[in-house]
């Protein structure tokens, strides 16, 4: 069983420890705490985890709106608890939150090669936009 809350400051500690081992992080530097933080204190419902009944973090989602247009990044789940619902139930929580924010359409950042992650953005129906190619630069 589990169920979802916001992220608050308290949770970044154990958000980076769960980030190493149940996210995608090959070819990316590390999260920061000050990023995380800063996530939190600019949207307090950007950031939805999924916790156990003790509590602790068995999956994320961050659902970014910039007033125009709702992003999808950060998606992961415990291995100890993939395959139980909780990504759909991560994704239907974002979608509800973009929905009532006046979004019309989101977008997933997934790797090229987390065939895994694919898989699961495809059961909840988006698809590869293959025109598109992400472009980035460390500031």
């Amino acid at each position: 069983m589990f169920t979802l809350r916001k992220a608050t400051p308290d949770d970044v500690p154990a958000l980076l420890e769960f980030w190493r081992t149940a996210a995608e992080n090959a070819a990316r530097p590390d999260d920061s705490g000050t990023a995380v933080q800063n996530l939190i204190t600019r949207d307090p419902d950007a950031l939805i985890l999924a916790v156990d009944a003790h509590d602790h973090l068995v999956g994320t989602v961050v659902a970014g709106f910039d007033g125009w247009r709702c992003h999808l990044y950060r998606l992961a789940v415990a291995p100890t608890h993939r395959r139980q619902g909780l990504a759909t139930a991560l994704i239907d929580a974002a979608e509800q939150r973009f929905r009532a924010l006046g979004g019309t359409r989101s977008d997933a950042m997934v790797l090229d090669d987390n065939i895994p992650a694919q898989s699961a953005w495809w059961a909840r129906g988006y698809r590869l936009q293959e025109e598109w190619s992400r472009w980035v630069r460390p500031l």
